[in-house]
């Protein structure tokens, strides 16, 4: 058996390599799936919440941000339709608010799985009839013909005996073992319409020799086109006047009709529609799925459940993980429509929330922000401030939070990222978000409401109009709030959200308000870590405070765990008792249970993160930036006074020094240094 020239693009070779292992006969999910877990899969505590992270997700370098519960959703589906659980029959549905990630998190995979079908050890591989003018008097225009289907050898293989059981025999005089070939006829499905017509003509035409008639049968490898929709193919909902069934099942070819026999199935060109091109082990992505019209919709509850694509009562078997995404506003459109129930039912809906920790908020920052050089309209480089990650970062990630009354929103923001907020704990956000999850009311659960990743885009595009920046030649990080009002303005629709984001607003100016305070003492100490330092000096000084090899000079010697050196410090009571002043800390019962959460917090973090510095501790930071300005400048008046006032020659000096150590050590620019001494100087935004 195999084709004349006994070539290893026979059948018979092709099964010969599946069985040396050699090359693989697996479904698309049991593909998609080998592909996530041969990355590692590490648990972690995120939130207070115990989380999957997988490697795979975080590969390159625009990779899938947080979303840790959609992808353990995604991963279990696709893991459960792969070993024939109940979702081999469904598709999976991102639902969400626009702007969330949704395309970006399916065009990942499917890029990903184009280049891992790129592997040699796993390319899939499918097959075509060839000299179909010898055997069959077909015209030499079509003397070959394609599995439209882009079907697997190894189906063909299994239905080359109409009777199942020979089938096995056969693979079990192949060499294969009578488990293995249960295993194998486990993924058996019919031939589509079209080759077992040609199959059956062909068996017809040599008299039942199978040999003879597999000659007939050449392997050739899946090919890999991106812009042709093989493989990973996407459909984008269109309007009712454009779309057609044809986008997604194909329709007869015209030159097939004219060179083939009444009742031949192969005059339907089944690659002119979605489906047939990702139908061997491929991953259709439907963009919108409920924006379709109903007859598409009904042909998708068809596809999803049956995997067949239906033409004229001909069927073609098809092999693909069928992927989505919607909106809330189409999905909640469309459920309401009870007819249409069936289809959600085939679906497995995963609601995507907003991302909500201000940390991974500026790694997708980063990806808007981009990594060229941006200009003025005069093609002039343009600078941006360091802080306008952080502000507008902070920003969005506030309007995504929930107003609570057991959490500030600040407090909120930072036990999502994983930080201490005073004496509140994690437990009351998983408590908070298990409360809001309970909704049945969808845009009310956790993160669904906010401004999203397209109106961060929109905000920085806005920011770039502004005269001030091309003339400054940098996007000033305050003039980002600016921006950010002008989309809330623009693009929210609904009265109380827009409230609820202008408040949200005043909040992120406060926080970064604080970022510029920590700035300027930064550079009034010529240090860009003297505030993190002193705030260090202050930990360390309380851990000490107790040690029982603490002399009568309050020196204490110390192994600093982020350079693993043994350190001197001199505890200075005088320090440690301004600083807790300064945190209202009025009794002796008050700053111990204070000192007590801090060493607590320290034993916890230092273990897993040397490196950890207290600085997302809000009222500490503040505390010790208020008394170092008190001991050194007589208070920050003192400093604003001189800042603001340029009309002597010290004054002048000390600000030309401090600007300068922005523009050395800080990442500022003039313009931004200038307008960030400016802002600092004013009364706005004070908490």
């Amino acid at each position: 058996m195999g084709t004349k020239n006994g070539g290893n693009d026979s059948l018979l070779c092709h099964l010969e390599e599946v069985k040396n292992g050699k090359r693989r006969f697996e479904n698309a999910a049991q593909s998609v799936c080998r592909m996530i877990l041969e990355y590692p899969i590490e648990k972690k505590t995120h939130a207070g919440q115990t989380i999957f992270e997988f490697e795979f997700f975080r590969q390159g370098k625009e990779h899938v941000i947080g979303w840790h519960d959609e992808i353990n959703n995604f991963v279990h589906f696709v893991k459960d339709a792969a070993q024939g659980g109940s979702a081999k029959k469904m598709a999976f549905v991102l639902v969400g608010e626009p702007g969330n990630g949704k395309t970006f998190f399916l065009n990942y995979i499917c890029a990903k799985y184009r280049g891992f079908l790129s592997r040699p050890e796993n390319c899939r591989y499918t097959f075509k009839f060839v000299r179909l003018d010898e055997a069959l008097g077909y015209d030499e225009k079509i003397a070959e013909m394609h599995s439209l289907t882009f079907e697997d050898p190894m189906i063909s293989l299994m239905n080359i005996y109409e009777n199942l059981d020979e089938g096995k025999e056969f693979f079990v005089k192949q060499g294969f073992g009578e488990k293995e070939v249960e295993e194998l006829f486990l993924k058996r499905r019919p031939l589509g319409a079209s080759t077992e017509y040609i199959w059956h003509e062909l068996l017809v035409r040599y008299g039942g020799d199978h040999p003879k008639a597999l000659e007939h049968i050449q392997v050739i490898p899946v090919p890999m086109r991106e812009s042709l929709g093989t493989t990973t193919g996407k459909y984008s909902a269109k309007d009712k006047i454009t779309s057609s069934s044809v986008d997604l099942l194909g329709e007869e070819s015209l030159q097939h009709l004219l060179l083939l026999k009444m009742g031949d199935p192969n005059r339907f060109d089944l690659r002119r529609g979605a489906l047939a091109r990702v139908a061997g082990g491929g991953v259709h992505f439907s963009d919108e799925l409920f924006k379709n019209k109903t007859d598409l919709v009904q042909i998708y509850l068809q596809v999803i459940e049956n995997r067949n694509i239906e033409l004229d009562g001909f069927l073609w078997p098809i092999d693909t993980l069928i992927v989505a995404t919607s909106n809330n506003s189409e999905y909640n459109r469309f459920t309401s429509a009870k007819e249409e129930a069936p289809i959600k039912d085939r679906c497995r809906i995963c609601y995507v929330g907003h991302n909500t920790d201000y940390k991974l908020q500026r790694q997708l920052t980063a990806y808007s922000i981009g990594d060229q050089q941006r200009t003025t309209v005069w093609g002039e480089e343009m600078h941006e401030d360091p802080n306008l990650n952080y502000a507008i970062s902070v920003g969005v990630t506030l309007t995504r939070l929930l107003h609570n009354e057991k959490l500030s929103p600040i407090e909120m923001m930072k036990l999502e990222a994983g930080e201490t907020a005073g004496e509140k704990g994690v437990k009351s956000l998983v408590e908070v978000k298990d409360a809001a999850n309970t909704n049945a009311d969808v845009t009310k659960r956790w993160g669904q409401k906010g401004l999203g990743h397209r109106d961060l885009g929109r905000a920085l595009q806005v920011l770039e109009t502004f005269p001030e920046s091309s003339e400054g030649k940098c996007l000033f990080a305050k003039d980002v709030f600016k921006a950010l009002e002008r989309i809330i303005l623009d693009c929210v629709s609904e009265a109380t959200d827009r409230d609820k984001f202008m408040k949200d607003l005043k909040i992120a100016r406060q926080l970064y308000r604080e970022q510029v305070k920590t700035a300027i003492f930064n550079a009034y100490r010529d240090d860009p870590d003297a505030i993190r330092k002193d705030v260090m000096s202050y930990v360390n000084m309380i851990i000490g405070i107790d040690a029982e090899n603490l002399g009568p000079d309050k020196i204490w010697k110390y192994k600093d765990p982020q350079t693993d050196k043994l350190k001197a410090l001199k505890i200075d009571k005088k320090y440690i008792e301004s600083v807790e002043e300064r945190l209202s800390l009025k009794t002796k019962e008050q700053k111990e249970s204070f000192r007590t959460s801090i060493r607590k917090i320290f034993g916890q973090k230092i273990p897993t993160d040397s490196n950890y510095d207290f600085m997302d501790n809000q009222e500490l930071v503040k505390a010790v930036t208020d008394v170092r300005l008190e001991s050194d400048v007589s208070g920050a008046g003192s400093l604003i006074g001189a800042l603001a006032n340029q009309t002597n020659a010290e004054n002048v000096k000390l600000c030309g020094r401090m600007i300068g150590t922005m523009l050395d050590k800080l990442g500022y620019c003039m313009t931004c240094a200038q307008k960030t001494i400016e802002y600092y100087c004013e009364k706005d935004d004070e908490g």
